[in-house]
């Protein structure tokens, strides 16, 4: 099979769609298939550049700085045209993804779509709070309209598929998580030279235990509130140090907000760190801890419990049957529930054990390799009505 990815975020840089589309690119080749990836330029990205990952002349955008748009030249387009793709798969409902559907349409091959965002909960980086409502609305109806146009929609989790349910989408929907390298992502990994190597990188006194987030440094991941949290948690448990990783236009806000709390020798902002290298920082935690308010899945929660982490996360939906209170972690609904399921982990060594071969057994459900089949079984599905469509019209033709 000839598959062609489009997105506007790929490896090398780090975040949850482009580590996605990563892990399928990779699975995908492994299986014997043939992918292409088309992807705006990004930092590094000379170092990858090959016959098959295709990187784009891309600018700042303007919204999220931290982000680049693609500008698809005409030698860029024919190109993809020529390819002869059975699957044109698109991981965004902009610039890139416009791109694959053109593809898609002149070549008439299959259409897949993966809905990674809730771009109602973005609306704010347009609005500024102002007429956010009237954002969110029309955020809504255009992931309806994009979502329609595709053979079939992948989403990684009930949560998504029951609000794209209510935006008024008729596609065909199929649920299909995000997978890891879980060879790569294991508490057996790294030695303990290594670990204490990396603690000393960050700045972790010794004999302190580690509250990790591993993210992008944006409103939309609230880690503000683990900072407002974080002074009372110290006070019970002074033997804590509070880790994040990861880079975004609040990091200075943070830095602050820690300073003022004064807490700013127990928090540690490290900033961002290369994907190759992620699974080292994940090595050296005792608890993930998220505060994010949009998550479609939240693979980082998912690569903590891969290295033994019990999670300790926002309450939300799309993580119902994942993060289990009691089991491998806790999903806190406010803030007292939050400091007193910490409190309660941090004090418990035998407990936090008992959590922690939990969140591995849980982890190991949500491999690469499954992930990457799933996938490949909902573009066999879609190609095959496909197909089945004209046999069917031309049956009914002659009736």
């Amino acid at each position: 099979m000839i598959i062609g990815i489009f997105t506007d975020t790929f490896y090398p840089e780090i975040n949850g769609v482009a580590t996605s589309c990563l892990n399928l690119y990779q699975q995908l080749r492994k299986m014997g298939h043939t992918v292409h990836v088309y992807a705006p330029k990004c930092k590094g990205w000379e170092e990858f550049q090959s016959d098959t990952l295709h990187y784009l002349e891309s600018a700042q955008f303007i919204l999220l700085r931290d982000r680049n748009v693609a500008f698809p030249g005409m030698g860029t387009i024919r190109q993809a045209l020529d390819m002869h793709f059975d699957v044109v798969h698109t991981n965004s409902e902009f610039v890139m993804g416009f791109l694959g559907t053109y593809v898609a349409r002149h070549t008439g091959c299959v259409r897949v779509h993966t809905y990674h965002t809730v771009w109602e909960d973005y609306t704010y980086y347009v609005t500024h709070g102002h007429g956010d409502n009237t954002a969110k609305s029309l955020a809504k109806r255009y992931s309806e309209w994009w979502c329609d146009r595709f053979d079939r929609v992948i989403v990684p989790t009930a949560k998504t598929e029951n609000l794209l349910r209510q935006y008024g989408v008729e596609a065909p929907i199929d649920i299909i998580p995000s997978g890891m390298d879980l060879g790569r992502f294991s508490p057996e990994r790294h030695s303990a030279e290594e670990k204490a190597a990396t603690r000393a990188e960050c700045g972790i006194p010794e004999g302190k235990r580690v509250l990790l987030n591993i993210g992008r440094l944006a409103k939309e991941k609230n880690i503000e509130k683990i900072l407002r949290v974080f002074p009372e948690l110290h006070e019970h448990c002074p033997d804590v140090q509070l880790v994040i990783i990861g880079e975004g236009p609040l990091r200075a806000e943070l830095q602050g907000q820690a300073l003022a709390l004064g807490m700013a020798d127990s928090v540690s902002i490290v900033g961002s760190k290369p994907w190759e290298e992620i699974d080292r920082y994940y090595a050296i935690g005792d608890v993930f801890v998220s505060a994010s308010h949009s998550e479609t899945q939240g693979l980082t929660y998912f690569e903590g419990m891969a290295c033994g982490l019990p999670v300790l996360c926002r309450a939300d939906p799309c993580l119902d049957g994942v993060v289990e209170n009691g089991f491998n972690g806790w999903q806190w609904k406010d803030e007292a529930e939050f400091a007193s399921a910490l409190n309660t982990i941090i004090s418990d060594p035998a407990l936090r054990g008992q959590l922690r071969q939990n969140a591995l057994a849980t982890a190991a459900r949500y491999s690469a390799e499954h992930f990457a089949q799933q996938v490949l079984d909902a573009y066999q599905q879609a190609i095959a009505l496909k197909q089945y469509e004209p046999e069917h019209r031309s049956i009914l033709s002659w009736v």
